[in-house]
């Protein structure tokens, strides 16, 4: 049975004057997905994110959106997304509760004060609902933000770059609230971040861009199950150890007196490992560095 597909791009582009902001991007984002949306600063993510939301039109190309035309059912496809473009603005004077019910006012749909009791407590801040939001951490911003895309039970979430400035603490926070809202309300959710180990915990799929143009799509597991990694060694005598691997043809990087790093397959690990061991050389780390940012490089750098 095929995947709903709740977004589908196909080579899409704009233009600013002679700047070409977006040239070739293409993607499709099914039913359920948290989909990573990847590239360095001016490779078009925003600009993308612009044209799914309505607010620019693209020079050429066609966004779907739910089976049908953005351009020809723009008003019903948009009543069915919720987003947070950069930051999410609020009336710093009222209290989050207040805000939510102007929000909802202007959805033009009645949604009861239980209701956005119950949507502050699943974002973790029903207990400062009569707080006024200038009080409010930028992690509490983000968090209300995301109640607020809530509001009119949305099927799709489109957030752009929601952890930029937060603490690790704050990070955290949001993605549990993403994973969240895919397992308990099961939304669909593009996610643009330059978080990239957050992507790679929390989405399943990712499109990466860079310069205006898609270059791979795929499942994020598959895509870093594809590539060897580089682990890093940390030994008690780490040119020894790199000697004794390099009799055995293994290709070592000598880092310095305490590690190296090896290009290994995940199943080579162990005997390295056990090599090493045999020939007493105490292993105290071994830390896998192939992720999702060595992809990231490796693809926007070919």
């Amino acid at each position: 049975m095929e995947t709903e597909k709740v977004i589908e791009v196909e080579h899409i582009s704009k233009s600013f004057g002679q700047f070409e902001a977006v040239k070739d991007v293409s993607f499709t984002v099914s039913k359920g997905d948290v989909f990573g949306f990847l590239g360095p600063n001016g490779a078009g993510k925003s600009t993308t994110i612009r044209c799914l939301l309505s607010l620019i039109k693209p020079d050429s190309g066609k966004i779907s959106m739910f089976g049908q035309s953005l351009a020809q059912q723009r008003k019903g496809i948009l009543a069915n997304i919720g987003s947070i473009i950069e930051k999410p603005d609020f009336y710093k004077y009222l209290t989050a509760h207040k805000n939510l019910e102007i929000f909802a006012r202007i959805s033009g749909k009645h949604i009861s004060n239980k209701e956005i009791d119950k949507m502050l407590d699943f974002v973790g801040l029903l207990d400062r609902s009569n707080h006024k939001v200038k009080g409010f951490s930028h992690g509490m911003k983000q968090r209300l933000g995301i109640a607020q895309t809530l509001l009119h039970n949305p099927e799709l979430i489109i957030l752009d770059e929601p952890t930029t400035g937060l603490d690790p603490q704050g990070i955290i926070e949001i993605r549990n609230l993403i994973l969240r809202l895919k397992n308990e309300q099961h939304k669909t959710i593009l996610l643009s971040s330059h978080q990239l180990s957050e992507i790679e915990l929390i989405a399943n799929r990712m499109v990466i861009i860079n310069q205006g143009r898609s270059i791979v799509e795929g499942s994020v597991k598959e895509l870093l199950n594809s590539e060897e990694m580089v682990v890093r060694f940390q030994v008690e005598d780490a040119p020894k150890a790199s000697e004794i691997l390099r009799e055995r043809s293994v290709m070592v990087d000598l880092l310095d007196q305490m590690s190296f790093e090896v290009l290994l397959n995940k199943n080579q690990i162990p005997q390295i490992n056990e090599i090493l061991v045999s020939q007493q050389i105490g292993v105290h780390v071994i830390e896998p560095k192939r992720k999702l940012e060595d992809y990231f490089i490796k693809t926007i750098q070919a």
